[in-house]
């Protein structure tokens, strides 16, 4: 019975971790708002990013996708620190193969070096 027992509480501890991963509310967050085919090579991404703390700069990752779904551009976009909570970024994205989408890979707060000149 003691075996038991602990082991359904180690099961509960694992569920609790998993389910506070996936559902907690995050330092940032991102959402693709649009884009715009500009050209055979180009799309222009627009999206929004929330920060906890708007003052901490970030980094997301955007690509474009082509009409097979694969991945033809991906770039990094540096989001400096400032006052606003949420900003719209728009950003282009060169890519290998005519693009047919684009999407957030998804965000950072841990900008490297080479974004900052660091």
């Amino acid at each position: 019975m003691w075996a038991l027992s602990a082991a359904v509480l180690v099961v509960g501890v694992i569920v609790a971790f998993v389910a506070y991963d996936k559902f907690a509310v995050s330092e940032i967050d991102s959402e693709a708002t649009s884009f715009d085919l500009v050209s055979e090579s180009q799309l222009d991404i627009t999206f929004t990013v929330t920060r906890e703390d708007p003052s901490q700069a970030a980094v997301c990752i955007v690509r474009s996708r082509s009409k097979d779904g694969s991945e033809t551009g991906r770039r990094e976009v540096y989001i400096a620190g400032g006052e606003d909570q949420t900003v719209k970024v728009t950003a282009p994205v060169y890519t290998s193969r005519p693009p047919a989408m684009g999407d957030i890979y998804g965000c950072s707060l841990d900008v490297p070096a080479y974004l900052t000149g660091g």
